[in-house]
């Protein structure tokens, strides 16, 4: 793998779009401007990437009340790695108004209308005995693959699930650790492996989430997308599950090829960030990629691990330039 490079300064406005031609390699015969515009692209978010959970850390005092420089940070870290997280103090542990208001503050207010969604966007994360989450994993103890959120929800590049807000209330006994992989970093995995890796992914058939059928008779119909997606603001987007079941991957073998590799990256990509998250501490992301350990069920009553959850259709809003007013 690439070796971290010496910190160079990401523009905080970079757009992937402006990049242009975001396939063509500087081995081609006659490297383009655009191609040196990749090349300086792909060494900023290597030297800027962070190598531990500490590097990426937000400390805020009040998620009821955060201070333009407490999101100012958490904002500097998503252009720069696509995530952040933070914590705030236990003995000021947010109710799910203050959580979804300091999402708001960050520019995000466009929630997704998920099926165990309460009336404010947010869906508990906990073990649950309710027929309608039954089967599904997140609300179980059981590990979850690699995954972006809502990689079956693709209605287009604008109508796709593209952040994502978590907060942890009550951390597990043990386990429950998650790993975190800025998507930005996966494509560098891939296009420096091998480019036509990225046209696969890019391709509008790459990956088939086929139709889901309940037993109340709710039906999600068949969704069909790319991997990679610029979307209408000019950034790059990630949509991968790793799971093996219900999934058909486009029927070529550069596209099998590239889904391989991806998985050897998630398996030992030196840039994966781990950590277990606390009461009080989460996480704010551009829809990253993530995954969860299996997590031990708790002894005592109304102990359980409990994390609050939002989807967004927006990105994280960027960080304000100095000439900003």
């Amino acid at each position: 793998m690439t070796e971290r490079a010496p910190h160079i300064q990401i523009p905080m406005k970079t757009r992937f779009d402006q990049l242009k031609d975001p396939v063509k390699n500087d081995t081609d015969e006659n490297p383009s401007v655009n191609v040196v515009n990749y090349q300086t692209w792909r060494a900023q978010k290597l030297a800027n990437a962070p190598a531990n959970p500490l590097d990426i850390m937000v400390d805020i005092d009040d998620l009821a009340a955060p201070s333009k420089l407490e999101l100012e940070k958490i904002r500097a870290n998503c252009a720069k790695a696509n995530f952040s997280f933070y914590r705030t103090p236990i003995e000021k542990q947010p109710d799910r108004e203050h959580f979804i208001n300091f999402a708001a503050t960050l520019g995000l207010s466009n929630t997704e209308a998920h099926r165990s969604a309460g009336d404010d966007g947010i869906v508990a994360l906990e073990l649950s005995s309710k027929k309608s989450q039954a089967g599904y994993i997140p609300y179980t103890n059981r590990r979850l693959s690699w995954h972006t959120d809502g990689y079956y929800n693709y209605h287009g590049p604008d109508h796709a699930i593209r952040a994502m807000a978590l907060h942890c209330a009550r951390p597990a006994q043990s386990g429950g650790e998650n790993a975190i992989l800025d998507p930005d970093i996966a494509y560098i995995r891939l296009r420096d492996e091998n480019p036509d890796f990225i046209s696969a992914f890019m391709a509008e058939d790459a990956m088939t989430i086929p139709e889901n059928r309940e037993d109340n008779g709710k039906v999600r119909p068949t969704n069909i997308g790319p991997v990679f997606f610029i979307d209408g603001s000019g950034e790059l987007n990630m949509r991968f599950t790793a799971r093996t079941r219900n999934i058909t991957w486009k029927d070529d073998e550069t596209t099998r090829q590239a889904v391989e590799f991806l998985g050897d990256v998630l398996a030992n990509d030196p840039l994966i960030i781990r950590t277990r998250l606390n009461a009080g501490e989460g996480i704010i992301c551009n829809n990253v990629l993530h995954n969860r350990t299996g997590f031990d069920k708790d002894d005592q009553d109304n102990s359980e691990r409990l994390l609050y959850r939002a989807r967004y259709y927006q990105r994280v809003s960027a960080p304000k330039q100095k000439n900003d007013s």
